[in-house]
């Protein structure tokens, strides 16, 4: 069982503080879970120019840049804590053609992420800075890619949302209350996780005694 923890920041500071405290958090109650960590920073990503070459090809993206083995090392995983800064009320360009750029896993390896789980995280300079819409695109962008959204409980309904007073790290840290809203969002990732892996489990051993 892995989760990866992808932050999809340019830069080194609150989401990425916020990503590793999350898989820190999952690392503490479920320390059999494996967990990783992945940076869109400095990453070279160009957006899905819709040229249809995997379609065509049935293989993957054309371009030339980190796309590929980034979306390789996702497949790898079970299940995802996507982080993002607030950029314009949604998610950084970044993150954006991150997934548009996953679009081989539509047309030609739909199998690749399917029923994998996935959490949303968004950070905010200001307290209302539309952490909920950035929130909001990650789930549907998860959503159009095969990956399962699970729920947040109470405060914190569909994703994690923190406050960074643009102070990075620190920042993220003193707001208690959105830090809460990740912690118990990413510990129900795993919990589902975990149920998931042994239903898979309990499956093929009820068709093997078949």
């Amino acid at each position: 069982m892995k989760i990866l923890g992808i932050s999809g920041s340019p830069r080194k500071a609150a989401t990425e503080y916020v990503v590793k405290e999350a898989l820190n958090e999952i690392q503490k109650k479920y320390p059999d879970i494996e967990t990783e960590y992945m940076s869109l920073r400095g990453k070279k990503l160009a957006p899905c120019t819709h040229c249809d070459y995997c379609k065509r090809k049935k293989d993957w993206c054309i371009i030339k840049d980190d796309g590929n083995a980034l979306i390789k090392q996702m497949i790898e995983a079970d299940a995802f804590v996507i982080g993002t800064p607030v950029y314009v009320m949604e998610p950084t360009p970044q993150m954006m053609a991150l997934f548009s750029r996953m679009r081989p896993i539509h047309h030609v390896f739909p199998e690749a992420l399917r029923n994998k789980l996935g959490v949303s995280l968004a950070v905010g300079g200001a307290r209302n800075g539309g952490q909920e819409l950035a929130v909001n695109a990650l789930n549907n962008m998860m959503l159009t890619r095969g990956i399962n959204v699970i729920s947040n409980e109470v405060f914190g309904y569909h994703g994690g949302k923190i406050w960074s007073q643009d102070n990075g790290g620190k920042g993220a840290g003193d707001d208690t209350v959105g830090m809460k809203t990740v912690t118990d969002l990413v510990l129900k990732l795993a919990e589902n996780a975990l149920i998931y892996e042994a239903g898979k489990i309990a499956l093929a051993q009820s068709n093997d005694c078949r």
